[in-house]
């Protein structure tokens, strides 16, 4: 049919034809979404997720390793960032990547009209809350409190979604691990990159506790791992009334068979707070490993009760750490 029109996915396809080609296709988001490729492409396409820099590549670029980490957690790793050298610089650099690329894709993309607003407004709250349990109901009642805006939870529902769709935000789902089950409600987001996230900000809260958690979810994703906020419920007996406790554990890591549960915790600088910080893995009664990632260089070793201690540099600097 002559009027049957050749678009730029028939001539790749075309290309394939050819035996001695491989092909590569970049693209920005808002022209084609990971779940695009593959209907485009008729499952002839594979993708390659490429994440902004992991602190193990940022660390190689450093001459000074000292300043590696000091740089990363306030402006993450998108590899340009590299070749600027104030603070200014990063900073600018990073908050219009932010409006120009991600905001300007979403909006193009879903056909956003007046709402950029929102999408503000939406961002600035989820930055402010990394690693803290939300979900849309709150955000919405947020939005009423603190903006006196009405917004439905059905529409902030949407727009995480975009979020999510853009490469902003991951969620992650609460897992209960001795029921073995799923919440639905609330979950935890983190953003893609830390960078973005305190841009957003204007690095203001650039307090290391949920950053390195963020930081350490990014790190598990990249690695090809699953991961989940766990939650172990248990009851306590307080005047003879029985209570349900939920106790938090960060992380359940999961690659086929093999599960690994994780607590990122910034300091254990008394035994009352490595009790707090282990007591919810303590409660989890399968073999798995159980580890702890502190924030200080400390020598990698068990406790008496198989709990593996780590340094978060040592972390992210060892591929294989599951196997140690």
């Amino acid at each position: 049919d002559s009027d049957e029109e050749i678009t730029f996915v028939d001539t790749l396809l075309g290309l394939m034809k050819n035996e001695n080609l491989d092909i590569y296709v970049t693209g920005s988001n808002s022209k084609m979404l990971s779940k695009d490729i593959l209907t485009q492409f008729r499952d002839r396409g594979d993708e390659i997720h490429v994440y902004p820099l992991s602190f193990a590549e940022f660390y190689d670029t450093y001459k000074d390793k000292n300043l590696a980490w000091r740089d990363y957690v306030v402006f993450g790793g998108m590899p340009y960032i590299l070749s600027l050298e104030t603070f200014e610089e990063k900073s600018t650099y990073l908050k219009n990547l932010f409006e120009e690329t991600y905001i300007k894709d979403i909006i193009e993309r879903n056909k956003i009209q007046n709402s950029s607003d929102i999408l503000d407004i939406l961002l600035n709250f989820i930055s402010s809350a990394i690693g803290s349990l939300t979900n849309p109901l709150k955000l919405s009642n947020r939005f009423l409190s603190e903006n006196k805006i009405s917004i439905s939870h059905n529409t902030i529902s949407k727009y995480l979604s975009y979020f999510e769709e853009s490469y902003i935000l991951y969620s992650a789902k609460r897992y209960d691990i001795k029921g073995a089950k799923y919440f639905t409600t609330p979950l935890k987001y983190y953003f893609a990159d830390i960078g973005l996230r305190n841009a957003r900000l204007n690095f203001r809260q650039v307090e290391e506790t949920h950053i390195m958690e963020n930081i350490i979810y990014n790190d598990l994703i990249r690695r090809g791992y699953n991961v989940d906020v766990g939650v172990v419920e248990y009851n306590q007996t307080e005047d003879n009334k029985k209570k349900r406790i939920q106790l938090e554990v960060d992380f359940v890591v999961n690659r086929g068979n093999i599960r690994y549960y994780i607590q990122s915790a910034l300091a254990l600088n008394s035994e009352e707070k490595r009790e707090q910080e282990i007591n919810s893995l303590k409660r989890i009664d399968d073999s798995f490993k159980k580890i702890v990632i502190v924030k200080d260089d400390i020598i990698p070793r068990y406790d008496e009760q198989g709990i593996y201690y780590i340094g978060i540099k040592d972390f992210l600097l060892t591929d294989n750490i599951f196997e140690n």
